[in-house]
């Protein structure tokens, strides 16, 4: 048998393979298969090669054959960035965006002009790509070039991105390559105040990690059998979610994974709040939150709620030891779905703006700061527990009364519509809308289901 195509998500956790037919025309999910991320193994491919085995088993075909493979990652820990910029509230926080909209997982940040420590921390941190940003255009230069100049005395090898003051462009590039350094120049992600222009950073880093996404145990096996570029799984999501704005308008998907849970936003918030919004937020957002995840970092969130866990659990410390992506009972899933109730609540907590006062000679005054999602009127759900749990209703409607019970967060109302990737394929979607938008947004229409 011959599929249109296949993509692989490689993820902390779990590989999964899927096959398409019908692409161009009527795309369709013909099979599904998943096996653990052999990270372990020092092979990632070890465990995609067993889910493409039962892929054939599933299509009782031992000769399956595909017109294109495409692979997403998240594998190997993931995109490690540093980011660096001029002053913390403005190009650093616009680099910021940049990198977490391209999927990275942020290891370090600086303001202003690196110290010796600072070096010796990324040096140590070893990162995939540096972005270096600061000034807006035309503006203030000495410190980003100070901190070029820092870099090419530095032992780090990474890529460095330079997304930041055009006029000191020249100077950053030739410092940076007569020391030997990778360097891609990119548009200012700051250009003028309260202005921000994440996208072209964020591409450029995506095509930077793919690149270099073959550093990962076995990933350079996949150089002649993937089409196109390998890309993070993350930026995956956040096409699909940006899909999903063209259709439902403002938007959110939450994305609960093994490791990590991510949050990706598509709004322009509500009118009342830009209003009194003190400094500019990207119509497209991601957060990731590297200590919420339901197995790799299920320690960690345990800790966090242990007296909640005591309570609705005889031995919550046995049944830690025993989860999976496959739960092997009934309870078992049950203290999963807790874990991931609490993943769900705290990321969209932390991705979301709040109001506050400040006092001024004409009395107090109501602004707001950070993503609003007050007008968000949709949140999907991703991911192994949100895709495939019975109980991802349960976990999804936790989004109903945050923001009763957090009045000065920037937060859904509580008549928002609630959803699911019933086939888990937003990743997949993704990948397929860069080569074929019109086939994806077919998938994307089959594949999401109601909750409400």
């Amino acid at each position: 048998m011959k599929v249109d195509l296949i993509t692989a998500e490689i993820g902390s956790t779990t590989t999964i393979v899927s096959a398409f037919v019908g692409i161009g025309d009527s795309p369709k999910l013909v099979a599904q298969a998943e096996h653990y991320t052999t990270i372990n193994l020092g092979d990632v491919t070890i465990g995609l090669e067993k889910a493409l085995r039962e892929i054939k088993k599933k299509l009782k075909d031992k000769n399956l054959d595909w017109n294109k493979f495409y692979a997403t990652s998240s594998a190997a820990g993931g995109l490690k960035m540093t980011v660096h910029g001029l002053v913390y509230d403005m190009t650093v926080r616009a680099a910021k965006e940049a990198a977490l909209g391209a999927g990275a997982v942020l290891k370090f940040v600086t303001a202003g002009r690196i110290k010796e420590d600072d070096i010796k921390e990324i040096e140590k941190i070893n990162p995939n790509i540096v972005i270096l940003a600061g000034g807006v255009d035309y503006g203030e230069s000495e410190t980003v070039i100070h901190n070029a100049k820092v870099f090419a005395q530095s032992s780090v090898n990474s890529p460095i991105v330079f997304a930041g003051n055009k006029a000191a462009a020249t100077k950053v590039k030739k410092t940076l390559e007569e020391a030997g350094k990778e360097v891609i120049i990119t548009e200012n992600v700051y250009p003028k105040v309260d202005v921000l222009n994440v996208d072209p950073a964020r591409k450029v880093i995506q095509s930077v990690f793919s690149k270099h996404i073959i550093k990962g145990p076995g990933m350079e096996k996949l150089d002649g059998l993937v089409d196109g570029k390998i890309i993070p799984t993350p930026a995956a999501v956040m096409i699909t979610t940006e899909l999903l704005s063209e259709i439902f308008g403002d938007v959110m998907t939450v994305d609960i994974g093994g490791a990590t849970t991510d949050v990706d936003s598509v709004t322009d918030g509500s009118f009342e709040i830009q209003k009194i919004l003190i400094s500019p937020e990207p119509r497209s957002k991601r957060t990731v939150e590297g200590d919420l995840g339901v197995f790799i970092n299920s320690k960690i969130v345990a800790s966090y709620m242990e007296d909640e866990l005591k309570s609705k659990f005889e031995n919550p410390d046995v049944l830690l030891k025993k989860i999976s992506p496959y739960p092997e009972n009934e309870k078992i899933e049950k203290f999963i779905v807790e874990l991931a109730k609490y993943c769900l609540s705290n990321a969209i907590l932390r991705h979301a703006g709040s109001k506050r006062y400040i006092y001024g000679p004409s009395g107090r005054m109501d602004v707001a700061e950070g993503k609003d999602l007050t007008a968000v009127k949709y949140i999907f759900g991703t991911g192994g527990v949100l895709s495939r749990s019975k109980y991802n209703g349960e976990v999804l409607k936790q989004i109903k009364t945050l923001s009763v019970k957090f009045p000065n967060k920037l937060l859904p109302k509580e008549n928002i519509k609630l959803m699911y990737d019933s086939m888990y394929i937003f990743a997949p979607i993704g990948v397929i809308s860069l080569v074929d938008k019109e086939s994806a947004m077919k998938l994307l229409k089959m594949d999401i289901k109601s909750l409400n």
